[in-house]
């Protein structure tokens, strides 16, 4: 059987699956059609010495190109990175999702998925210039509205956002989470929960959480860090994790540092999913996407499938997609094609602190909906 593409050759990595082997992999009609040796395709790509992969998740990004000073161009950002679902983290709200849906989602190549703000505007003034955190004023928290777009557009809004810290909430505090829990409460949907510098602390954050919920940000330094300085985690973190809560990078300009990671992972504690929170100040460093990302937990000490399941399998759970993040027979005709090259790179946090590693990903390509799509094109 001639199938409509087949990626040759790789080595197959799909955690969905247990799967870690050299295979191809044959799409046909838009979705995964089959897997194993000696297929055929209309199509086909040589992928012998590269690593194919479910279609990335980034589960934390900012795409509203355009519309809010923070978002970067989805379509590019999908092949800088092999990125092939981009979850949009709050940069809209209900006042203005539906531009955001005509003018990005609807004509991006790459999907977008939205966990929708629960501030009326979005994530409306955030450059080097001017910083105005959405969540200071609470007459912007429009749960009716929220609760209005959400239902209205289930097929690309999975959640509901809010971000409080002193930055993004300041005099509102953590009011502004309790207004969020009661839209998600109201949809059905899951919570994802930006936290920076206290008040309020992250205790106070993580104890409202529900399971299910996303905490991002989850390796942040000092001040509201997730563990103490002697490198214990917090109890309200282990009590989160063990009732559902969802930890997330969720890396920025201001959300990762090697101290913190040390810590957590030293203690035990690594991150349900891997993000990037790719936007206009960090696309070009710190956080620079998501496979830089990835290329700092293989440092840490995760194998490579283990930081692909949190870039894909794991994510795919946290969106409550399952057709997504596998290759499954049926699934979704998604697929990343990266390479782990044999090439040191300095891997920076948030703080200036560099780390070296040996090895890093970089993208070679991927399928989109069947459709092949090369890197950095």
């Amino acid at each position: 059987m001639a199938y409509d593409l087949v990626l040759k050759g790789g080595r197959v990595i799909d955690p969905s699956q247990g799967i870690d082997r050299v295979a191809d992999v044959a799409f046909a009609g838009g979705r995964v059609a089959a897997l194993g040796l000696g297929l055929g395709g209309t199509q086909e790509r040589d992928c012998a010495g590269f690593i194919v992969t479910p279609g990335l998740i980034d589960l934390h990004t900012h795409v509203y190109w355009g519309g809010t000073s923070l978002g970067v161009e989805v379509d590019a950002y999908a092949r800088q990175s092999a990125v092939t679902t981009s979850v949009d983290t709050g940069s809209a709200g209900p006042g203005n999702f539906p531009g955001f849906r005509a003018h990005v989602i609807e004509r991006a190549r790459a999907r977008v998925l939205v966990y929708l703000h629960v501030s009326f505007a979005g994530i409306y003034a955030f450059s080097p210039t001017i910083m105005v955190g959405e969540s200071h004023d609470m007459r912007l928290m429009a749960a009716r509205e929220a609760v209005a777009v959400a239902k209205a557009n289930p097929d690309c809004i999975i959640g509901i956002k809010v971000r409080v810290g002193r930055h993004a909430s300041g005099p509102s505090g953590i009011q502004p989470l309790d207004v969020a829990l009661d839209v998600a409460d109201a949809t059905g949907l899951p919570l994802m929960v930006h936290i920076d510098e206290p008040p309020p602390t992250y205790a106070d954050v993580v104890d409202r959480l529900r399971k299910g919920d996303v905490l991002t940000h989850c390796f942040r330094p000092f001040p509201n860090a997730p563990c103490h300085a002697d490198g214990t985690i917090r109890a309200s973190v282990l009590a989160a994790r063990a009732r559902g809560v969802l930890f997330d990078i969720g890396h920025g300009m201001g959300s990762f540092s090697w101290d913190t990671a040390h810590k957590m992972v030293g203690a035990g504690f690594w991150p349900d999913t891997i993000s990037s929170d790719v936007h206009a100040m960090c696309i070009q460093g710190p956080a620079w996407d998501l496979l830089r990302t990835m290329t700092k937990f293989l440092a840490l000490g995760l194998t490579l499938d283990e930081v692909v399941a949190r870039a894909t399998v794991n994510a795919a759970s946290a969106l409550r997609r399952p057709e997504l993040g596998t290759l499954a027979v049926g699934a979704v005709g998604d697929a990343s094609v990266i390479a782990l090259e044999d090439r040191a790179i300095d891997l920076e946090d948030v703080l200036g602190e560099v780390v070296s590693h040996p090895l890093q990903l970089t993208a070679k390509g991927m399928v989109m909906g069947g459709a092949w799509e090369a890197a950095g094109e």
